[in-house]
């Protein structure tokens, strides 16, 4: 068993196939965090700032973490994360970019907004299985996140 059940988890993701994969992994390693899911930069916006089917703070807590694809339609990664680190009330959330893209410019600028890792996904299963439970084991078991003092 894996994590924090007061830790939520906010996983964007655009990608059907790519969530799955992840659900599966999160599944098959018991993670307890409650996990919530964005498809685009528009909607995980509306999710932090409690707008529309997000307006109860019960139902959709703040995130302890956020796991993001850099590659959305709408609202791309990289605007959400120059929206969440230039907000005093959600720049503290650990972002953790979870892309395909190796493009130096996308590392640097998501590094220049203090993102807390920028994580490769890998093609092949194994390695991404060894990838998701490291960042499991990481982020979830080992660090200490900046909301747990408070709860």
């Amino acid at each position: 068993m894996i994590g924090n059940t007061t830790q939520p988890l906010l996983v964007i993701e655009d990608s059907d196939e790519d969530f799955e994969a992840l659900r599966r992994f999160l599944q098959k390693e018991e993670v307890i965090n409650p996990i919530f899911r964005c498809v685009d930069g528009d909607e995980a916006l509306d999710f932090l700032y409690h707008y529309g089917t997000y307006r109860d703070t019960q139902v959709y807590p703040r995130p302890s973490i956020i796991l993001l694809d850099l590659n959305l339609p709408g609202t791309d990664g990289r605007d959400v994360i120059a929206q969440i680190k230039q907000d005093q009330n959600l720049k503290s959330i650990p972002i953790i970019v979870f892309t395909t893209s190796c493009n130096p410019k996308d590392i640097e600028i998501c590094y220049q907004y203090c993102v807390a890792s920028y994580i490769l996904k890998p093609i092949d299963m194994n390695r991404l299985a060894a990838t998701i439970h490291s960042f499991l084991i990481y982020w979830l078991n080992i660090v200490v996140l900046p909301d747990t003092v408070s709860k």
